[in-house]
């Protein structure tokens, strides 16, 4: 009875430490609400959660927080094992958290946002926001909020006294508050943009891009500092993997057609815009 009471105790702790062990296989990814928090939206990323399990051989949990800088919190706190960035989100996370940079859409390298207005507005030119509504998207969005503010004080508007601003908290948002007239312009990410209007959400005949941003680097997925070194590039190598005609489920997820290896460097002159604009 001795022997079989022990050799309870023993199977029963090591069912345990095998729950337990499993629990903490779990992969944590994340991924700043870009396209808006919804849980529809953390349902149609359903593709990209099965595919990355698959490339890892872990259970995966893709989250979708409320806001960017939740996303980069939950870095720090050890919430997310892995996320995906904005440009300026990143350039915060590394600079509070070391997040390591790994992968990033070979369109990142030279991204754009674009602002648009009311297909009947009168606005041509970014001198014509004077006095006009104008949304942003998240306070920490590139595209959405530090590019479209520098580009406004280079053609010499205020972005803070002369024009009428909001934050619609994300590029969907903001095209939705374009389109129906809340708001006389906004700028937001050109994917997204391109993406909604392609898939009927967003009504082409009601807004108009009527200025393009200079190029920049935005977008990149990052690793927790503390992650191994092994299961970053499984994780980078995932990305890479990808391929048009196999993957494009996942690829129109990821709004991208091909990932290519990220370093920190290439951020430099978005880090210096950033602290010019006192963003960070």
């Amino acid at each position: 009875m001795k022997a079989m009471s022990r050799l309870a105790v023993v199977t029963f702790f090591c069912l345990l430490a095998a729950r337990l062990h499993g629990a903490g296989n779990q992969i944590n990814v994340g991924m700043v609400p870009d396209a808006g928090a919804t849980q529809v939206s953390v349902q149609e990323k359903a593709p990209l959660k099965t595919y990355l399990a698959h490339a890892l051989g872990r259970d995966v949990n893709l989250i979708v927080p409320t806001n960017y800088n939740a996303t980069i919190e939950a870095l720090g706190n050890g919430s997310l094992d892995f996320a995906y960035l904005g440009g300026l989100s990143y350039l915060k996370a590394h600079k509070e958290y070391g997040v390591i940079p790994l992968v990033q859409r070979s369109v990142d390298l030279e991204f754009h946002t674009l602002f648009i207005c009311g297909a009947s507005q009168p606005i041509h030119s970014l001198q014509d926001l004077k006095n006009k509504k104008f949304a942003y998207g998240d306070i920490n969005s590139t595209a959405g909020h530090l590019i479209p503010y520098m580009e406004m004080r280079q053609a010499g508007v205020n972005p803070d006294s002369q024009v009428q601003s909001r934050y619609s908290g994300s590029h969907p948002a903001t095209a939705k508050a374009v389109e129906s007239g809340a708001v006389d312009a906004g700028a937001l990410d050109e994917t997204v943009f391109n993406s909604m209007v392609s898939a009927g959400k967003l009504d082409a005949n009601k807004v108009r891009v009527f200025h393009v941003s200079k190029p920049f680097v935005d977008y990149v997925w990052v690793a927790r500092k503390d992650v191994d070194k092994e299961t970053q590039d499984k994780f980078m190598q995932a990305f890479i993997s990808l391929k048009e005609g196999q993957n494009d489920d996942v690829l129109q997820i990821l709004r991208g057609k091909k990932f290519v290896q990220a370093n920190n460097s290439e951020y430099n002159v978005l880090r210096l815009i950033a602290e010019e604009l006192k963003m960070m």
